[in-house]
């Protein structure tokens, strides 16, 4: 079937000067105060500006008779859809008579006070707004209007209603998760505190509201909240972060980190590959925020340096709470490796691997049990000792507690301010010197360059207690010795340890009051920080990306690398690498070929052109070796040329990160300490607290006693069972409540004795 071809235009588009077309036919003349249509030449309506009953009665006229199209008078004179479509409405339901009907004034008061009494007895009673408007008879809008103006108070759907009702099973909440998301979301069930918190009307976020639940998945990592709650995860959060808005609050989203980590759900993303509900249930929420929303939340509240100032707080209530361990720190660098395309970083030898790979160096802090106190991160770096010196000390001597006053230390020349241990990385004579001379501070490490050995009859079997508590037998001898050259060197005392097969390991220490025991329990318990940086890596990855993006390396006077220089190197040790070759070569046809004439004189050629080559590659290296030596070995970051400039990895998220990461390790360690009491094999705490994070647990509100009893299912065997329920017994005696309410937590072990 033909297409009929279209028809032609009978009317010429002249529209008057000066007018506004809204489409072919119809234009639009604003003269004085007064507009007025035209179709084609011709008027066909005018009316005054401010008239705006006759411009929606026209404009709905118009699209109704098909002369215009919403499209053409919304973009014509900036209208809403929403306006046109009420307009046309009413023009084919009532006529044009509707639009100029007067308006009908305020009628009387609908909640008078008796019907507000009755309105509010039932609300008080916890009667859903739709059953409150339908037994007093009244609008749902109405009631729902007075509500918002405060006129009528809400009961809250709190533990007091929720725990009324039966507890759910993980069926029954999943179907009502999945019907959900054909509304505002999966798991999104609390519609009207989720609309609220979008029109800004939940200044304080969503309020937590536990409901009872049976079977929730990850429901024995409740356990760990006194323990977070103890090592500060919800102190000083107003003072540093500002309110997230919303409907989640900085609370509720740091018991969401803190849970993600010790759960081993190790980035945002790995969030996803969870039940939202079942974690939201944690919470006392619907569910938890999705990815998208929570990376959100943590920009919101990574804003403003705001996770650096939380991390020095915390770090400094952790030096107070605990002097004794402040007063050995150890110290030791971390490389965290980068693979991505962002920023070409410096190459950093990773010991771990024994490869030089692209990284930035984090400086940690660490007490003798391996717990951490802060991290510091340098991607301009030079090592260990500048970083001990410029970064790390400063700061020690301002947060470490019960330091010893200046008359204490002038009376006694032995006493030092606190220790600070690392391994032989940090070996300088002159850095030791420079500690102690300055600041009083103690150090000890492993002796880099030992002498012969002692007699083996100078050691003695020593019993030495280590910070963890247990006693481990050494035979051990104490010297004092000379370290470093005559003029930068000073006198330290020298430990050795004799091991089993002979060997001797030196530690050397400038703690002059100390003694041999004390200084080789806390050298040796070093190990417990290498130990935290392979768990933390394993368990809790802090080596991975917390957010891609770099920024511009400002403010810094630290000395790089010349490149020029690292050019030179690369040059020199090709040459030298040549020259060596060469040199081998000619050494292998020195044998003169006497018995056959003719490879006499091949042998000569051959043995010049080598002498030829080995000449000029020595003038090569030596001219390499000059300019070496004319070039500086480091700049500054302000003399470096711009393309070998490298920016850094955005720090303040992976900061606010970790800090969680190390409360989530402290309360870790804490509760592993507790269950090592019932454990015949110590090492196994961490793996029965692992289980018991992974649990599946049931959640009971209690309204009459302000209870929210955790009840943690039986685990693999009778022995971790037994290990729990101590642990749990030690959990309640702190009488902890969950955070932001007044519930105090209960836990119970599914069929323990005490049940």
């Amino acid at each position: 079937m033909r297409k009929k071809a279209p028809m032609p235009q009978t009317l010429l588009p002249l529209i008057p000067d000066g007018a506004t077309q809204i489409n072919d036919l119809v234009s639009v003349v604003r003269e004085g105060d007064r507009w007025t249509y035209f179709h084609g030449a011709h008027p066909i309506f005018s009316h005054a500006q401010d008239d705006r009953r006759s411009f929606r009665m026209f404009t709905a006229q118009l699209v109704c008779q098909g002369t215009c199209r919403q499209v053409e008078i919304i973009r014509a004179f900036g209208v809403s859809k929403n306006s046109i479509l009420r307009s046309v409405k009413k023009f084919r339901e009532e006529g044009i008579e509707s639009f100029y009907e007067p308006r009908r004034g305020r009628g009387s008061t609908v909640i008078t006070e008796k019907v507000a009494d009755q309105a509010q007895s039932l609300l008080n009673a916890g009667t859903s707004r739709k059953e409150v408007a339908e037994q007093i008879g009244i609008k749902y809008d109405t009631l729902q209007k007075a509500i918002r103006q405060g006129r009528l108070q809400e009961a809250p759907q709190d533990e007091k209603t929720a725990a009324l009702s039966p507890a759910s099973d993980k069926s029954g909440r999943s179907l009502q998760d999945s019907a959900a998301a054909n509304a505002m979301g999966t798991a999104c069930t609390r519609t009207m505190e989720r609309v609220c918190a979008a029109l800004g009307m939940l200044p304080d976020g969503a309020p937590t509201r536990f409901e009872p639940c049976r079977d929730v998945s990850l429901g024995g990592v409740l356990c760990a909240l006194p323990a977070l709650t103890q090592n500060g995860l919800f102190r000083h959060l107003d003072r540093c972060f500002s309110p997230l808005g919303g409907y989640y609050t900085s609370l509720q989203v740091m018991i969401l980190l803190a849970c993600m980590a010790l759960c081993r759900i190790k980035t945002v993303e790995q969030l996803q590959y969870h039940s939202p509900g079942e974690l939201g249930k944690l919470l006392g929420l619907d569910r938890v925020p999705e990815v998208r929303c929570l990376r959100n939340k943590l920009t919101s509240l990574s804003a403003d340096d705001a996770p650096e100032k939380w991390a020095a707080l915390l770090s400094k209530d952790w030096l107070e709470a605990d002097p004794d361990l402040a007063g050995a720190l150890y110290v030791d660098g971390h490389v965290r490796l980068y693979h991505g395309h962002l920023t070409e970083l410096p190459r950093r030898y990773v010991s771990r691997q024994r490869l030089c790979l692209r990284g930035t160096t984090d400086y940690w802090v660490n007490d003798a049990l391996g717990q951490p106190f802060f991290v510091i991160e340098r991607p301009v770096d030079q090592g260990m000792l500048e970083a001990i010196e410029n970064d790390i000390v400063p700061r020690l001597l301002k947060d470490v507690p019960r330091q010893p006053s200046q008359e204490a230390l002038d009376a006694d020349p032995h006493l030092a301010r606190f220790t600070i241990l690392f391994d032989r990385e940090g070996y300088s004579p002159v850095f030791f010197k420079q500690m102690w001379q300055s600041h009083r501070i103690a150090c000890i490490t492993y002796h880099k360059h030992p002498k012969e050995d002692w007699p083996e009859d100078v050691f003695a079997e020593t019993a030495v207690k280590m910070p963890g508590g247990e006693t481990v037998m050494m035979k051990l001898a104490e010297r004092g010795s000379w370290v470093g050259s005559k003029k930068d060197g000073l006198w330290m005392r020298e430990i050795r340890k004799l091991n089993p097969s002979g060997h001797q390991t030196s530690l050397i220490s400038t703690a002059y009051g100390g003694s041999s025991v004390k200084d080789a329990g806390r050298l040796f318990s070093r190990w417990s920080q290498e130990n935290f940086f392979r768990y933390s890596m394993q368990h809790f990855g802090i080596d991975l990306l917390s957010e891609y993006g770099t920024q511009e390396i400002t403010g810094t006077k630290r000395p790089v690398v010349n490149p020029a220089r690292r050019e030179l190197d690369r040059q020199r040790r090709s040459v030298q690498s040549k020259l060596t070759r060469r040199r081998a070569e000619y050494a292998a046809v020195a044998l003169h070929p006497e018995a056959d004439e003719k490879k006499v004189a091949q042998w000569e050629r051959q043995k010049a052109k080598l002498l030829d080559e080995i000449q000029s590659l020595e003038h090569e290296l030596e001219t390499v070796k000059t300019r070496q030596q004319e070039t500086p070995k480091h700049l500054e970051w302000n003399e470096l040329p711009e393309e070998s400039k490298f920016k850094r990895l955005l720090p303040n998220r992976k900061q606010l990160l970790d800090t969680v990461k190390m409360i989530a390790y402290r309360a870790e360690t804490a509760m592993a300490g507790i269950i090592r009491e019932q454990l015949s094999r110590q090492d196994d705490a961490r793996s029965v607290l692992q289980d018991l994070f992974r649990s599946t647990a049931d959640l009971i509100p209690s309204p009459e006693t302000n209870e929210l009893v955790v009840r943690v299912h039986s685990l693999a065997n009778p022995r971790t069972n037994r290990a729990i329920e101590h642990l749990l017994q030690e959990l309640n005696s702190a009488s902890a409540t969950y955070p932001g309410t007044k519930l105090k937590l209960v836990y119970h072990l599914v069929g323990a004795s005490s049940e």
